[in-house]
Order: C-alpha cells, then structure tokens, then sequence
C-alpha cells in the first residue's frame, strides 16, 4: 500500500484568449481564481465543482467496488488509500470523509457537492477521502488509515489539522484516531505485555499496530454519523451471522490468527471462531475489542459531534437507524448531537449535510 501517493481529482476551468491569428489556452483552477481578465476586462470565472466527484466516481468504479470489496478484501487491497478533490492547498483545512461497512467515497458525494456549493467553505477547506475494503477487520483499516495520515504528513508537514467525518464503520475507525488505548486494548486480548507476548515479526506488526494506538496530534475535530460505537445487533444476528460468513479471509491474515490465537485471552463472551475476526465480526456488541475501546475516553482536547437517525419515529433514547441503535451511537461528551429523520443512510439526508455544514464553520472560530 502506498501512503504517500494520493489520487487526485481536481477542477479547472479552460480559458482561450484570441489575439490575431493566434490563440491561448490556459487551465484555471477555479478554487483560487473567482475572476479572470481577457481582452482587458474582467470576468466571473465559470466553476463545475461536481465534474470532480463524477470523475472519481467512474473512474475508481468505486460506486461497483463497494459488496467486491467487503466480500475478498486481500483482492481490492490496492484500492486503500486517500483521494483528494483539489490539488493540496496549505491554507484550506483537510476534511476527511471515511465510508462505512460495503460502502464506497461514492456515499459522500451529495454532502461533498452541496458544501462545495457554500463559499465559506469552499474557501476554508479542501476535501479529501479514505477508502478501504470493508471487509478487513476495522482495527486493521484503522492502522492502514493511520499509515496514510502519516504519509500526507511527511509529505505535506505543516498542513492544517484535520476534520474527520466517519459514516457508521467508518466513524469506528475515526474513533480509534482520537483515542489513547496504550496497552490497554492489548491486554484486553493478551495477558502479558507487548514486549513479553511471543509473536513473530509479521505478526507482532500487525497486531501492534491494530491494537497499540493513542490519539493523533494532527486531527482537530470529528463528526459521527450512524456510528454504532457499541456495535450492533444486526452484525451477531443471522442476517451478520451470513454475511460474515461471506467474507473471504486474506491470507496473510490466515497464518497471523494462527500464530497469534494461542496467545489469546480466552473469551467466553465471544463468538467461536476458527479464523480471524472480519468486519462483521469486529461490529458485534460482544466483541472484545470494541468493548474494550468504549471504555475509553477520547481525547479531551478534541470535540466531536454526532449525526444519529431515528427512521423519523421521534422515540429517542429508543429509538435506531435500522441498524444502529441510539445506545449505541450517543456518545456523551458530545459537543453537539443531532437526531435526524433519516435511516442508518444519514448521511444522505439533508438535515444532517446542513448540521455538518454548520459545524464545519463553527470550527474556523471555535479555538479548540
């Protein structure tokens, strides 16, 4: 995976300018430019910022990748990694959307082409997005994602801190980047210390890094949408029970879960497996892992938010998206929460893209 090199989807509007018998063509990119002069006049700059998205779209076919992914992650693996809508801009605050559970950047682009509308916004921040296939465990996309975030900060290292936005999964993976877990994860699964676990190089890699974590100095603030924090029960029921089943283990993950497995403290909570745990499995209620993150807290210097539906029922605190339900996604801490009328697909929903919209201009005053 490269954690350096991100995809980049970027508008421009073409200008020609005649003079005699000769013509000049140049490319303006129309996040900088709002005015151009030809012929000794100024004009408005004509702007297509949606073209971008569309692009991305048919050219990843990431709107096709979302079920191939999920179902054989260790064969879209090259598909993880960040894509950008602009070319980087030192002044403008990255915002970074994470898809959910068999979903794609595709999911994102009805918020992302109605906040490019606003001009605020526009102007202060540039938009970026982490793919992955669903079907690795999330602790697991989380270290990848982590390896991208400290790819664009070699190579971008004064860039402004982040905003994250995650949709269900997705705002579980966002959670691990604002929370110190130390060992304490770690010895949630074994009995000794990292240093003392016998694992081999490969092993001790991956495992380390999916379950070794503290917060990240270069994120600011975050946003959850349909985040089942506490997992949810439509992943350890039939429905999850087939769809887990579904899912191809990689192999590399195969020889790691042998290795590692004796290792393990036993679970008589969890569900029996003889493989290692996929996505499905990583977002049951009972699941080790997740059970011990909610134990911790996130960080205090970084404010959150939470986006939540109830299906438009009005029932809060019993209420539920379809499948997350409300006492898995409050988080109290909450800066703001905001329930909507909307399904698990909130982020779709156009209360929810005008919440985030308000709470992408709270931050540039907000001195958090």
């Amino acid at each position: 995976m490269s954690n350096t090199n991100c995809r980049v989807y970027a508008p421009a509007t073409a200008i020609v300018e005649f003079s005699e018998q000769q013509a000049r063509l140049e490319f303006v990119d129309p996040l900088n430019v709002e005015r151009v002069a030809v012929g000794g006049r100024t004009f408005p700059l004509a702007i297509d910022l949606r073209t971008p998205t569309a692009m991305l779209i048919a050219r990843e076919r990431v709107e096709r990748l979302g079920l191939s992914r999920m179902l054989n992650p260790q064969k879209f693996a090259d598909t993880a990694g960040l894509t950008q809508l602009q070319q980087y801009d030192p002044v403008r605050t990255p915002v970074v959307f994470v898809h959910g559970l068999q979903e794609t950047p595709a999911s994102w682009a009805p918020m992302v082409n109605s906040l490019r509308d606003d001009p605020w916004i526009r102007k202060n921040y540039q938009f970026w997005f982490y793919s992955y296939p669903s079907g690795y465990p999330y602790p697991y996309s989380a270290a990848l994602f982590r390896q991208d975030l400290d790819g664009i900060r070699r190579v971008f290292p004064n860039h402004k801190r982040v905003v994250l936005i995650g949709h269900s999964m997705g705002g579980m993976i966002c959670r691990l980047m604002v929370t110190d877990a130390g060992d304490k994860v770690w010895r949630a699964h074994f009995s000794t210390a990292p240093g003392q676990t016998q694992l081999s190089g490969g092993t001790r890699k991956m495992v380390e890094e999916s379950l070794l974590f503290n917060h990240r100095p270069d994120v600011q603030r975050v946003i959850f949408i349909a985040t089942p924090h506490r997992g949810s029960r439509f992943a350890a029921g039939w429905i999850g029970r087939i769809g887990s089943a579904l899912v191809r283990t990689p192999r590399s993950f195969a020889s790691i879960y042998a290795s590692a497995k004796p290792l393990l403290i036993a679970d008589p909570a969890a569900s029996t497996l003889k493989r290692m745990p996929n996505s499905i499995d990583t977002l049951e209620p009972n699941d080790r892992f997740v059970q011990s993150v909610n134990k911790l807290l996130i960080a205090p210097n970084i404010p959150y938010h939470s986006i939540i539906g109830d299906r438009g029922r009005g029932d809060t605190p019993n209420s539920s998206d379809g499948i997350v339900p409300y006492w898995s996604s409050h988080l109290n801490g909450a800066k703001s929460e905001l329930i909507v009328h909307s399904g698990h697909g909130a982020q779709y929903d156009p209360e929810a893209i005008r919440e985030v919209e308000r709470i992408l201009k709270e931050n540039l005053t907000d001195k958090n």
